[in-house]
């Protein structure tokens, strides 16, 4: 039996640190091949292979696959919701072509899983704002939300005309103390924490009752690799599944927070990013997953805020 090989890239990312060093541990660190443009993350060093690539450059990535012998890519490189919006076509250029390379080498090389995520950020003004379900009507309103849909049917094709197994989780907001947020509308939930530990206060570029789905890092690493460990004839979603953990809104999380740092104090100046939030559902439903692959979440708001402070004040 071929032992897996797996290329994760966009692996110095948010969520990349976190699901390269997990991967690591379940496949053994010579078997995950970390791959970013940027500087390797400190976290990584020393725990497994590294190479710096560019996703946009098919030929590089092509040969990495052939000469590491990689049967399963997980690629997490893209440009997030805020950032996307400062500049449009580098983010859809980014967002689509690198999909596009990696399905093109995943069928040309018979890759045998790929993983690719998707965003509650594909959701608009016009779809159900509590509990949103897993078919609805999808009217992005910025280009990251546009391209992660294009990018959900894309993977749907390749999976129906060539086969190409490939998954995809709907990722709502992520929190985590490991690595630093990448520029997304929900970033909000993690500055707060080290603005709570550093300065006893934060200002909040969203409105006190915006509420948004949220789940922390713990969450989605564990739903990344149930899905992508799942049989296949279990999976019955080829766009992308929802999958939720927890919603709350910037006074909820700083009432957690004020539990253990009293003295906290929160104030609002909500800014471009808040239209972005009101686009988005409040709560996501995400049955298909739970009955397809057994997804259950673990963190609630009170756990999550606990583990988080803890450690970030280590």
């Amino acid at each position: 039996m071929v032992k897996d090989k797996i290329l994760v890239i966009g692996a110095s990312g948010q969520i990349g640190v976190e699901l390269t060093l997990a991967l690591r541990k379940i496949y053994g660190n010579a078997n995950v091949v970390a791959s970013d443009l940027r500087e390797e993350n400190d976290l990584l060093k020393g725990t497994g292979p590294y190479v710096s690539m560019d996703v946009m450059n098919k030929e590089m990535l092509h040969v990495q696959v052939i000469r590491q012998n990689i049967t399963q890519i997980y690629l997490l490189a893209a440009i997030l919701s805020a950032t996307g919006e400062k500049n449009p076509n580098l983010a859809w250029n980014l967002n689509m072509q690198g999909l596009l390379n990696v399905l093109d080498i995943a069928r040309e090389e018979k890759l045998k899983k790929i993983y690719w995520p998707s965003s509650i950020a594909v959701f608009g003004p016009t779809s159900p704002k509590q509990n949103c379900p897993q078919q609805t009507v999808i009217e992005p309103i910025t280009v990251y939300g546009i391209s992660k849909y294009a990018g959900e049917f894309w993977c749907n094709y390749y999976h129906r005309r060539f086969g190409v197994d490939v998954r995809s989780l709907r990722y709502p907001g992520l929190i985590s103390y490991k690595s630093a947020p990448g520029g997304g509308t929900t970033d909000y939930a993690i500055e707060i924490f080290h603005e709570a530990l550093e300065n006893k206060h934060y200002e909040c570029f969203l409105k006190e009752d915006t509420y948004l789905p949220m789940m922390y890092m713990q969450d989605a690493i564990k739903a990344t690799i149930e899905l992508m460990e799942a049989p296949e004839e279990q999976i019955s979603i080829r766009t992308s599944y929802n999958i939720s953990g927890v919603s709350f809104s910037p006074k909820e999380i700083s009432a957690a927070i004020q539990k253990h740092i009293p003295g906290f104090t929160i104030s609002y100046k909500p800014d471009y990013r808040q239209a972005i939030a009101d686009s988005w559902p409040q709560s996501i439903d995400d049955t298909v997953a739970r009955k397809d692959w057994g997804w259950n979440h673990e963190y609630d708001l009170e756990r999550m805020t606990e583990d988080m402070l803890k450690n970030l004040s280590m």
